[in-house]
C-alpha cells in the first residue's frame, strides 16, 4: 500500500474521538503484538494538558536536541499530513517510514481480529499511536515527548511507561467525553500519573490542583510544581519573549513562540528539562529555536492561532488587546459546533472591527449561519468557506487574525502560503 491509500484507510476509521471512550485494553493487545515498542526504560516524557501540551512538547523536545539526543515527537492533531504526528529529530518521518510503520501495525490489527483477540479494528488515533512508538523503537531514539491525544485515563498514549510526566494547564474542553466540571476533567488527566515516576506540574485552577495532588498521593508519585520556579526581567512583544527563570538553576530563555500564555509553557518545559538533568546551554538553546506552526504565527499581516477552546480564546484575546489594542482588525473565525462557541465568541468578537464567521472544511463544523443565534456584534458577516473569507480582506492593510480551530488554521496556512 501507497502513501496515499494508508491515509485513506487510516482516515475511513474516524478521528480521535472515536477511541475517547473506550478502555485501554485492545490498545494493549496491540503493542503486546509489537513486542511492547512502549516500555522502553528512560526513554518517554508523556504531556497531558487542556492547553499548551503541543507547545510545551515542542519545547521539550528542541531542548533534548540541542542536547545532543536523538529525539522523537509524538503530538496531534496535524496541520498538513499525518507525517508532521510523528517526528524524529524534528523532522516528520517520511512517507515510507510511515507506510512500513502502517503496514506492520494493520498486520498486527489484522491478525488479532481474525482470532478473536480484539473486537473492533483499531480506530485512526490507536494506530498512529502505534505506529509512532514502533518507529521510535526501529529508529533508535534516545528519548521520544509523547503528547497525549484526549484526557489521559484512557488515551490510547497511556500505555507508555515513561520517565517523566508532565501536567499542563487544565480547563473546559471535550466536556462531552472529559466530565462537565473542572475536577472530573482534572480526574482524567491525572490518569497519566504513574507510581515512581515524577511529574511536572504547571500551574492550576484552584479546582484543579486538589484533584491532581490526590491522585499522585494514590499511585505514589512526586509531584514538582513550576510555581517553585520565578520569572524576573520579563519583556514581551508580539513576536515572542525573554526572561529569566530562576529555581534549582537560572537560566535566560529567549521564547520566539508569541504570547505570555508561551512563557507559561516555557516554564513548564524547563522544569521538565530541569528534572530530566539536562544543562543550562541545550535548554535555552533549545527552546531559542523552537518552532510551532499555527500558534499566534505571523504571515504577511495574518495572524493564525488554532485558539479552539475558552482558554485558548482567553489567551488569544490577551495577546490582541496587549500588543493590537489600538488598531483596526479584523478576524475570520470559524470552529466545531461542539465547541464552547459562546464563550470564545464572547472573548474574541467584541476585541475586533469586523468579524467573519466561516466553516472549516470538517463534518463537525459549526455553519456560518448559526452564529447569529449565539452571539452579536455590530459587523459580523458570513462566509460559505474560507476562500470566499479571504477574499473579503484581500488587500486589505489591516491585521487579519484567523482562529477557532486548528482545521482552519492548517487550511489557511496552505491558501496563504500557496498565494505567497
Amino acid at each position: 500500500m501507497n502513501y496515499p491509500d494508508s491515509v485513506r484507510f487510516l482516515y475511513e476509521l474516524g478521528n480521535e474521538l472515536k477511541s475517547a471512550k473506550y478502555d485501554l485494553g485492545r490498545m494493549a493487545r496491540v503493542l503486546e503484538a509489537l513486542g511492547h515498542p512502549e516500555r522502553r526504560p528512560g526513554c518517554f516524557v508523556h504531556v497531558a494538558g487542556t492547553n499548551g501540551k503541543g507547545s510545551t512538547c515542542a519545547m521539550l523536545e528542541a531542548a533534548l536536541r540541542a542536547d545532543g539526543r536523538r529525539t522523537g515527537l509524538y503530538t496531534s492533531p496535524h496541520l498538513r499530513q499525518p507525517t508532521e504526528r510523528i517526528r524524529i529529530d524534528g523532522e516528520p518521518v517520511s512517507d515510507s517510514l510511515f507506510v512500513q510503520a502502517f503496514e506492520t501495525v494493520r498486520g498486527v490489527a489484522e491478525e488479532l481480529l481474525a482470532r478473536g483477540a480484539i473486537d473492533l479494528h483499531p480506530s485512526y488515533f490507536e494506530m498512529v499511536t502505534a505506529m509512532g512508538f514502533l518507529l521510535f523503537r526501529e529508529q533508535r531514539v534516545d528519548i521520544a515527548v509523547i503528547e497525549v491525544g484526549l484526557g489521559g485515563r484512557l488515551d490510547a498514549t497511556n500505555p507508555v511507561e515513561p520517565e517523566l510526566c508532565v501536567i499542563t494547564p487544565i480547563d473546559f474542553d471535550h466536556e462531552s467525553f472529559l466530565g462537565k466540571d473542572l475536577p472530573s476533567i482534572a480526574s482524567e488527566k491525572a490518569g497519566i500519573l504513574k507510581p515512581g515516576v515524577p511529574a511536572v506540574v504547571a500551574h492550576q485552577r484552584d479546582e484543579v490542583a486538589p484533584v491532581l495532588r490526590e491522585q499522585a498521593a494514590r499511585v505514589g508519585c512526586e509531584l514538582r510544581h513550576t510555581d517553585e520556579w520565578c520569572v524576573t526581567q520579563l519583556a514581551l512583544d508580539a513576536g515572542g519573549s525573554r526572561f529569566r527563570l530562576t529555581g534549582r538553576q537560572t537560566i535566560d530563555v529567549v521564547c520566539p513562540l508569541a504570547g505570555s500564555h508561551q512563557v507559561e509553557n516555557a516554564v513548564t518545559a524547563v522544569a521538565a528539562l530541569d528534572c530530566l538533568g539536562l544543562r543550562e546551554e541545550a535548554i535555552s538553546d533549545g527552546i531559542a529555536a523552537v518552532r510551532w506552526p499555527g500558534r499566534l504565527e505571523h504571515i504577511g499581516n495574518f495572524v493564525l492561532d488554532g485558539a479552539h477552546n475558552p482558554a485558548g480564546a482567553r489567551a488569544l484575546a490577551s495577546y490582541v488587546r496587549e500588543f493590537y489594542g489600538g488598531r483596526r482588525k479584523r478576524l475570520i473565525f470559524g470552529a466545531m459546533r461542539d465547541k464552547a462557541i459562546d464563550e470564545m465568541a464572547g472573548a474574541l468578537f467584541p476585541l475586533f472591527d469586523e468579524v467573519i464567521v466561516t466553516a472549516p472544511r470538517q463534518p463537525r463544523a459549526l455553519d456560518p449561519a448559526s452564529y447569529r443565534e449565539v452571539v452579536e456584534h455590530p459587523k459580523l458577516v458570513e462566509a460559505v468557506d474560507l476562500p470566499a473569507a479571504l477574499e473579503r480582506v484581500q488587500g486589505s492593510p489591516d491585521p487579519v487574525f484567523i482562529s477557532g480551530s486548528l482545521f482552519l488554521v492548517a487550511e489557511a496556512r496552505d491558501l496563504l502560503e500557496h498565494k505567497a
